[in-house]
């Protein structure tokens, strides 16, 4: 199983929000490719870098923190946030992004297929951002009637071959993930599930990498590790 640490950028900074309240947001660096450099230190084989102020108002503004990063290590980045169309994307992977979640956009099924046609299917991933078992779209602001598994399988229909999966009510709580949703929806598709939300210590690791067997591939760690409650090199060990 993957580690992803988690690397949220908003007015430039490193930074972690509660439940993606901009409200309740904690800065940690305002050097993120400083950070990038210390989570590839400690092991990280694989980056999860997202623009929040791209998520929240859908057009990208934390680019050259963005670039600045996939120059700094040489590991690969999977990004999201802001992506609205097939010349970002293309600008994204020319810039050192090895893969782009597509998170509002996601909900157009013509948007994806164009994209997966154009790059690849294993550049281009599926964002899943739910809450109380609907999607959740635009930064999280807006909840629609769709549930998770509908529109996961939706996702897996049309191409794409890997999802994150973000339950947004635990996101920065440091409360534990949704384990029950999280092997739930492993379970109802075909294709690896990346989760994300509310890891807080070792124990969820563990928990998560059990859940293997069933297509978890990966897990998003942010505020966990930020904090210390989570050691990284303990949680790829771990994970390993």
């Amino acid at each position: 199983m993957i580690i992803y640490p988690a690397i949220d950028l908003r007015k430039g900074r490193c930074v972690r929000l509660v439940r993606g309240e901009v409200r309740d947001e904690t800065v940690y660096s305002k050097e993120p490719a400083s950070m990038a450099k210390l989570w590839k230190l400690k092991g990280a084989k694989y980056l999860h870098v997202v623009d929040l102020d791209g998520a929240l108002t859908g057009v990208p503004k934390n680019l050259k923190h963005v670039y600045q990063i996939a120059k700094a290590v040489k590991i690969p980045i999977q990004f999201g946030g802001g992506v609205r169309d097939l010349d970002f994307i293309k600008e994204l992977l020319d810039n050192g992004i090895k893969r782009v979640i597509l998170g509002t956009n996601a909900l157009s099924m013509e948007f994806v297929s164009k994209a997966i046609k154009k790059f690849g299917v294993s550049r281009i991933v599926g964002g899943l951002d739910t809450r109380d078992g609907k999607v959740a779209i635009r930064g999280w602001k807006d909840t629609t009637d769709k549930s998770t598994i509908e529109f996961a399988r939706e996702l897996e229909k049309v191409g794409i071959k890997t999802i994150i999966f973000t339950d947004v009510k635990r996101d920065g709580l440091l409360s534990g993930p949704n384990f029950k949703s999280i092997k739930a929806l492993a379970c109802a598709i075909n294709i690896p599930v990346i989760a994300s939300g509310g890891v807080s210590s070792l124990k969820d690791i563990k928990h998560l990498k059990n859940l293997e067997k069933y297509g978890v591939s990966g897990c998003i760690i942010g505020k966990a590790i930020y904090t210390g409650a989570i050691d990284l090199k303990q949680a790829i060990a771990e994970a390993s």
